[in-house]
């Protein structure tokens, strides 16, 4: 048996090889017996802003973006993503609200007013052990830099650190505290601007879970002297207006980048594959049959789109793929562009032809870019949807899924219900 990585947009060599090795480690922990290839066309196939941005009035890149949210904690990093000094600001203009009072032992109130001569203040102690973090990312032998390099945060590290070191509003945060429960929430709330301000650098490349994301806060909190088990100042009614306050101005020049500079290649790699999309999928086609036996397909993103188009329009010929036993589609656009019509192997309404193999198309919520196939193919026994929760915000969840256990779980369990050997 043979699996087939098929990459999607916006992904270009250092990617595709970091995510590939996830993949066939995945895999083949799974399925010691199976060869497991790549089929990497970002180059060749991708697409490049030929006058280097210049037909975008009032070009701004941004980084991050303000999707919707449909809980409390995906709007909260929602809100840390856009600014990873938000929890901060807030702080450092109202302060905390319970005068100190410790709801996780029985003191409380200024219980660090009486502390002995030379002795910092446990709020003090925070930011002096956050400027003491070594610039460079932790080693990969250590948890806390392993962590940082198995989720593609590394690179953002030392800027996101820095920035939250030397901000202002660390320091008003600080003056703000007087109590040794303050400062336990002064630690996490530093710790989880690092983690957003590291996550927002990193942006689509992250490769980072909701479970990472918050053990990152977790080890940091803990260095920076603050108790991991408690959390931090979760102030949803505070951040929710600190929502309000953001301009509609900022809000437009993050769009505008993220669907031009910053989203290029990304939308560009979409747009260019429904104007010249033939040559990827030959490309692949030549791919696929290149090695004889039983293959699965995996399709990630606009490699799902180039997938199912691929096999609709070979088995509308009757020319099935050769050995094409499974079709996983993972944060693929194929359903929603069959809606509209803009899929080039089928008319709306057409059914799957003949001849198409089974398919598993997973999906997130979260993920914008990722819909239902088994409602738009009404019957048809060949499709499932199976959704992930990575509980990240987008766009990090639409990367998320290769870190999901659940997800090498289902691909196996589909293997196992189409009888490939």
């Amino acid at each position: 048996m043979r699996f087939l990585f098929v990459h999607g947009t916006g992904v270009r060599r250092e990617r595709h090889d970091r995510l590939f090795a996830l993949v066939r480690e995945r895999l083949t922990a799974r399925f010691p017996e199976a060869r497991v290839d790549s089929c990497y066309w970002g180059d060749r196939f991708g697409a490049t802003l030929g006058a280097g941005g210049r037909s975008v009035p009032g070009l701004r890149p941004a980084a991050g973006s303000a999707p919707d949210a449909v809980d409390a904690e995906t709007a909260e990093w929602t809100l840390l993503l856009a600014d990873p000094l938000c929890e901060l600001r807030v702080l450092a203009e109202a302060g905390w609200a319970d005068g100190g009072q410790d709801p996780y032992g029985p003191a409380g109130g200024d219980d660090d007013a009486f502390a002995m001569p030379g002795v910092q203040p446990a709020w003090v102690r925070a930011l002096a052990l956050l400027a003491g973090l070594p610039p460079a990312p932790p080693h990969p032998g250590d948890e806390l830099g392993a962590l940082l390099h198995g989720t593609g945060l590394a690179a953002g590290f030392p800027a996101a650190l820095t920035a939250a070191a030397d901000s202002t509003e660390a320091a008003r945060a600080a003056d703000r505290a007087t109590g040794e429960p303050q400062a336990r929430e002064l630690a996490t709330a530093l710790a989880r601007a690092v983690t957003a301000g590291a996550l927002a650098s990193a942006g689509a490349d992250a490769d980072c879970t909701g479970a990472e994301r918050d053990r990152l806060v977790e080890l940091l909190t803990t260095r920076l002297g603050g108790d991991a088990r408690v959390p931090g100042a979760r102030a949803a009614a505070v951040l929710g207006r600190l929502a309000m306050r953001v301009t509609t101005q900022p809000l437009l020049n993050a769009w505008r980048g993220s669907l031009t500079v910053g989203a290029t290649p990304a939308l560009g790699d979409i747009l260019r594959y429904q104007a010249r999309g033939h040559d990827l999928r030959e490309f692949l086609h030549a791919r696929i049959a290149a090695a004889p036996g039983p293959t699965v397909l995996i399709g990630h993103s606009l490699g799902g789109i180039a997938l199912v188009d691929l096999l609709a329009l070979a088995a509308a010929r009757g020319e099935a793929v050769p050995g094409t036993e499974l079709l996983v589609t993972v944060g693929s656009q194929a359903p929603f562009l069959y809606e509209l019509g803009a899929l080039t192997a089928l008319e709306p309404g057409a059914k799957l032809p003949y001849g198409f193999p089974r398919w598993l198309n997973v999906y997130d919520r979260q993920d914008v870019l990722s819909y239902l196939a088994g409602p738009v193919f009404p019957g048809d026994p060949r499709i499932t949807d199976h959704e992930i929760g990575s509980r990240q915000p987008f766009p990090a969840c639409h990367s998320a899924y290769w870190k999901q256990d659940a997800l090498y779980e289902r691909i196996e369990q589909a293997v196992a219900e189409a009888e490939i050997g």
